[in-house]
């Protein structure tokens, strides 16, 4: 009975934790898209154009990448601990995404300004995920499907704070993402690391984090992940345009683009929490795949039928795709997780999300410049990702080499 007793108390703090981990990456998380939530704001006041908005985006990506790529080469992610790395990286990002709202006024400033809160971004995201992981080691798919979930709303939610009748001025709504990762930086404080832990490893580097490649599981679920982040940072992207292009708010009469972007990618978190709960009873790997598939799709639907099917039915499309779009991503996640040392999870996912996130500064440049010439027809770019992350998965596991 006192054994049970143990047991069960352990389930009930690995589920507080876990949701505090979930509500900080949420807070945090809204630093990433603040900025695009202004994109027309930011086009009429500094006359920039749609390329220039994806470039502010991919400064963010750039400074993501690099910053993963350091936790991930120098096992920094696994050398301190996480919650140390996660509240300094959202009190960071808090005073960047700041410094951006009162002191950028122009294309330049606005880089470097997101440049340094995508490296921030790289403490929060990657390392949420470990701290997923070591507090809730045994349901680390569903576990990691909330924390996603958290982080596709912290990723909508300056386009719900800008969609008010109120119009706020483009910098209430940085000023508020940066307030939000402060409250983030402060419950990561008061939680901490479980006292059961891996050590921080003292060991000095030499770049061993790539040998994680070798490990058969871990390179099949980094293919279908890879395909994946092709995909959804273009679409998160380009989502607020395919709405206005595509005359849905008129034809629905309703005109608030930045409630309605919100609506389809909060979809995304539901996806994330339908796929977690999935994946207990069919498995992560099979959540991973069929969510792709179904973003890839929904993709192809809406590339061939833009022209002639009725704006509530791209309404809808476009839900199932935010929905799905997002909700492989924690079971890809989980898969590389699962596969990996306890010692390496860190660095490992450190470096499949640098990879992923290479991936979608391309993708992101394509589809911006894809849409000033072709608009809607640019949803082929985001295609590719859907078909070669499946088709690479598979055939992986049909040669035999892999199996997750």
């Amino acid at each position: 009975m006192v054994g049970y007793n143990i047991q069960n108390n352990k389930k009930i703090y690995g589920l507080h934790a876990t949701t505090i981990i979930s509500l900080a990456q949420l807070l945090a998380t809204s630093l990433w898209f603040s900025a695009n939530s202004a994109a027309i704001d930011l086009m009429q006041q500094w006359q920039i154009t749609v390329a220039d908005i994806g470039w502010i985006t991919n400064a963010v990506q750039a400074g993501f990448i690099i910053g993963t790529f350091v936790f991930a080469y120098t096992e920094i992610a696994d050398r301190f601990k996480a919650s140390h790395i996660f509240v300094c990286s959202a009190l960071l990002g808090a005073f960047f995404n700041f410094c951006f709202a009162w002191f950028a006024h122009g294309l330049i400033d606005a880089l470097i300004y997101r440049f340094l809160v995508g490296l921030c971004l790289a403490g929060i995201y990657p390392i949420g995920m470990k701290l997923i992981v070591l507090w809730a080691p045994h349901q680390a798919g569903r576990a990691l499907a909330k924390l996603v979930a958290m982080l596709t709303l912290g990723t909508a939610l300056p386009y719900f704070i800008n969609s008010f009748p109120t119009h706020f001025a483009w910098q209430t709504v940085m000023i508020c993402s940066s307030s939000l990762a402060l409250i983030a930086a402060l419950l990561i404080y008061r939680l901490g690391d479980p006292t059961v832990s891996p050590k921080p490893q003292n060991i000095v580097s030499s770049g061993g984090t790539f040998q994680v490649f070798k490990i058969r599981k871990f390179r099949a679920a980094a293919i279908g992940y890879f395909g994946h982040m092709w995909e959804l940072y273009a679409f998160w992207t380009i989502i607020p345009l395919f709405i206005a292009k595509s005359g849905i708010p008129e034809k629905l009469g309703y005109n608030n683009i930045s409630l309605l972007t919100f609506f389809v990618m909060a979809c995304g978190a539901i996806g994330c929490l339908v796929g977690g709960y999935l994946s207990k009873y069919i498995g992560n790997r099979y959540v991973a795949i069929g969510s792709l598939s179904i973003s890839g799709f929904s993709c192809l639907v809406f590339a061939l039928g833009w022209r002639f099917l009725p704006a509530w039915f791209l309404l809808v499309l476009f839900a199932i795709w935010g929905a799905s779009v997002i909700a492989d991503s924690p079971q890809f996640s989980a898969l590389s997780a699962q596969s990996c040392p306890s010692e390496k999870v860190g660095a490992a996912l450190a470096i499949q999300n640098s990879i992923g996130f290479t991936l979608t500064i391309i993708s992101i440049a394509l589809t911006t410049y894809a849409f000033e010439i072709i608009g809607l027809d640019s949803a082929w770019i985001l295609l590719i990702g859907p078909i070669l992350g499946v088709a690479g998965f598979y055939y992986s596991a049909n040669k035999g080499v892999i199996h997750v």
